[in-house]
């Protein structure tokens, strides 16, 4: 990583609420192509989120603790604050001394830019505030919200007005929140209803949806030079799984994510 910042751009997304079993299945499936063809193997890897719900994992993302690898460790982080005794900071990873990696990478001259979704993300109050506020520029509209069926396609349009309004010379980190999987998601599937409510299905719809309109944000993510891409659930969400519902709880369907990072190669 430390060739890697400061030559490349790079882009975050984080699939907001994704189960790790439903998106092994979509790939596996031939459901999720766009997305497929950017996976190592055309395979997600299985991690351990370091939250179960949103605004505690991405504090811990922004403070370099992506999820982690469901094996035995150590497992080498791309991006470490220093601290004594880290034992997962290693010669690759990109190592830096501000609180969190977004204003490390403001720091070595990126334009930081949040793309909001979910309600922490909003700005609507000084809760909605922390996460974004740690960005040069943070856009949220009601349209990028959970409640949107095209949320997706919004955040997308604006991503490509961002890239596109950046010099050319500027590097950029772009990080998006897609709350397409979050509840309510059962607008997703043809024939689902209001009353029904969300299921594993219309989960899995919503990421079909997003499938259908990724490609154009690894299109604008690209087009101005190589970037890196990591592609990411923060925590997933129990259906009924052992009588639960939701997340911010301790079942295998919450903590278990999909996770992916690649290349993006300058379309010029």
């Amino acid at each position: 990583m430390n060739e890697v910042v400061g030559r490349d751009d790079l882009l975050l997304v984080t699939l907001d609420t994704l189960r790790f079993d439903v998106a092994a299945e979509l790939a596996v499936e031939g459901r999720i192509p766009h997305l497929a063809r950017h996976l190592p193997g055309g395979v997600w890897e299985k991690r351990h989120a370091p939250g179960s719900f949103t605004y505690a994992s991405h504090q811990a993302m922004f403070a370099g603790f992506l999820p982690t690898p469901a094996t035995q460790g150590p497992h080498p982080r791309l991006f470490a604050a220093r601290f004594a005794g880290s034992e997962t900071t290693a010669g690759r990873t990109f190592v830096f001394d501000t609180p969190d990696l977004v204003s490390a990478l403001a720091g070595a001259g990126y334009r930081t830019v949040c793309i909001g979704g979910v309600g922490f993300f909003n700005k609507q109050g000084p809760m909605g505030s922390v996460l974004p506020g740690l960005f040069q520029e943070s856009h949220w509209e009601p349209e990028f919200g959970v409640a949107s069926p095209t949320s997706f396609e919004a955040q997308v349009r604006r991503a490509e007005q961002v890239v596109a309004a950046l010099p050319a010379d500027r590097r950029l980190f772009l990080f998006v929140n897609v709350p397409s999987l979050h509840q309510p998601n059962w607008f997703h599937l043809p024939g689902a209803t209001r009353a029904a409510g969300d299921s594993r299905a219309t989960h899995a719809a919503a990421l079909e949806y997003v499938d259908r309109h990724i490609g154009r944000l690894f299109a604008a993510a690209r087009s101005r030079r190589r970037c890196f891409a990591i592609v990411c659930s923060d925590h997933g969400t129990a259906y009924g799984d052992g009588g639960f519902t939701g997340h911010r709880l301790g079942h295998e369907a919450v903590w278990t994510v999909p996770y992916a990072h690649f290349f993006l190669e300058a379309s010029a």
